[in-house]
């Protein structure tokens, strides 16, 4: 389930295995973790258990989770920017923390959070739950 054998890890991601979008860019963001600062747990995982982490499973499908080595956790588009800054793009996520920018990433990333298992065909016979 974790990739990451290393404890030298800045973030850790929890991440939708089924979800086809998502893994797009957690294989990108793989291939970009040269240094194993990642640490990714896929949720979709049968050995996966919310409970673990004091959390529900609806609670890791409502919006991405990460945490930090301190124990902290951090979501939604928090989790991409620690990501991306992991991997060595700290410049770059500097500005998604621009006042315009953050708000309007913040908005797409809600809205694409409330319909991801729509958007990504996931929803069958008028129901868009996961079990």
């Amino acid at each position: 389930m974790k990739s990451l054998l290393s404890n030298d890890w800045q973030v850790e991601v929890f991440y939708d295995g089924k979800c086809p979008l998502c893994m797009r860019e957690i294989n990108l963001l793989r291939r970009l973790d040269r240094q194993h600062r990642i640490r990714f747990t896929d949720i979709a995982d049968t050995s996966f258990s919310p409970t673990v982490f004091g959390m529900t499973m609806k609670d890791f499908m409502d919006e991405i989770q990460g945490r930090l080595p301190s124990g902290e956790w951090i979501n939604g588009v928090e989790v991409f920017r620690r990501l991306y800054t992991a991997v060595g793009l700290k410049h770059a996520v500097a500005i998604t923390r621009l006042p315009g920018i953050s708000h309007g990433l913040e908005f797409g990333y809600r809205v694409f959070a409330k319909h991801r298992l729509r958007l990504t065909g996931r929803c069958g016979g008028g129901s868009c739950e996961v079990h």
